[in-house]
C-alpha cells in the first residue's frame, strides 16, 4: 500500500522547488512546471519514489542492518533526531566528522574514549583529580557526546545512508559512494541526483516536507523491525519444538523400559472327550 498520498505531500509543501536560476538540469525529469520563476516538483513522482525508498528501507531493517540518518541543517535537526531515535537508528545532526565512514576505526576509538571516561567517572577514579583537570575531562566528554553520542551504538559501517539536503551533506555522500553504501536522499531542484541511489524529489527546506517524508520512511523501517522480531520468535518456537520432540521420544522409550512386564498366563487344559460306545449290532 502507498505510504503517502498526493494530498499529504501537497499540504506539506513538498512541491516547492528553488528559483529557476538555481536549478540543476539533472533534476529536469522530476520537475512538473515553472510558476513565478520557481520550479514545481511533480508530486506523483515523489509519491512513487517514496514508496520505492520505503520498501528498500524496510528490507534493510528486516535484515537487522543499520541506516545512518544525516542532516546538519537547522530545519531538519530535531526531526531527524526524533524519527531516528524512534526506530533505534544512528544519526548525525552536528558537524559531519570527516572520514566518519572511510576512516571508521578512528571514529570508533573516539567513541570508546567517551565510554572509558564514563567508566572512570562512575568508579571514582577522578575523585583525586584537581578541579581544573576534572573540568577539562568533563568538557572533552561533552564535546564527544555532542558529536558522536548519537552513533555510540554503531559498531560497524551502516548499510545505508539517509540524507536531507544533498548539497550540504556532499562529504557524507562522497564517502558513502566510495564505500558502495547505498544513499537515500531528499533531493531539491538545485541538487544533483546522479550520486543518489534512491532519489526522493521534494522540498528539503520546509520542516513539514521533511517531516512527512521521514515519517513514511521510518514507518517502513518500524515495520521491518517488527517483522524481524516476529520471525525470530517463530524461529525460536520452532527450535524449542524441535528440541522437545526427541526429548519426548526419549522419555517414552524410558517409560516403556521401566514399565513392569505382564506375567505369562497359563494356557487352559482341555478335558478329553468321552470315548464313544460301540454301536449295538
Amino acid at each position: 500500500m502507498p505510504r503517502t498520498n498526493f494530498d499529504q505531500l501537497l499540504q506539506a509543501g513538498c512541491h516547492f522547488g528553488h528559483l529557476r536560476r538555481k536549478w540543476n538540469p539533472a533534476m529536469a525529469p522530476y520537475i512538473f512546471m515553472e510558476r513565478n520563476g520557481i520550479h514545481i516538483i511533480d508530486l506523483h513522482k515523489t509519491v512513487a519514489q517514496i514508496d520505492i525508498a520505503a520498501a528498500a528501507l524496510k528490507q534493510i531493517a528486516k535484515s537487522g542492518k543499520k541506516v545512518l540518518f544525516v542532516a546538519t541543517k537547522k530545519q531538519a535537526k530535531d526531526i531527524i533526531a526524533e524519527k531516528a531515535t524512534s526506530v533505534n537508528m544512528p544519526y548525525v545532526i552536528e558537524r559531519w566528522p570527516g572520514g566518519m565512514l572511510t576512516n571508521f576505526p578512528t571514529i570508533r576509538k573516539a567513541v570508546k574514549k567517551m565510554t572509558n571516561i564514563d567508566k572512570l567517572m562512575s568508579d571514582g577514579t577522578f575523585s583525586n583529580l584537581s578541579k581544573r583537570e576534572l573540568l577539562q575531562i568533563t568538557r572533552q566528554r561533552a564535546k564527544l557526546e555532542k558529536n558522536l553520542g548519537s552513533i555510540a551504538d554503531l559498531n560497524r559501517l551502516p548499510s545505508a545512508l539517509f540524507v536531507v539536503d544533498v548539497l550540504k551533506e556532499n562529504i557524507a555522500i562522497r564517502e558513502a559512494n566510495r564505500l558502495g553504501i547505498p544513499v537515500f536522499a531528499i533531493v531539491d531542484t538545485n541538487s544533483d541526483p546522479n550520486n543518489i541511489d534512491f532519489v526522493i524529489p521534494a522540498n528539503d527546506d520546509a520542516k513539514d516536507s521533511i517531516n512527512v517524508i521521514l515519517t513514511a520512511c521510518c514507518d517502513a523501517i518500524q515495520e521491518g523491525l517488527e517483522e524481524r522480531k516476529a520471525e525470530k520468535a517463530d524461529e525460536k518456537a520452532a527450535e524449542e519444538q524441535a528440541e522437545e520432540v526427541p526429548e519426548m521420544k526419549k522419555r517414552t522409550r524410558r517409560a516403556r523400559k521401566e514399565a513392569p512386564k505382564p506375567e505369562a498366563e497359563e494356557a487352559p487344559v482341555e478335558e478329553a472327550a468321552p470315548a464313544e460306545e460301540p454301536a449295538a449290532e
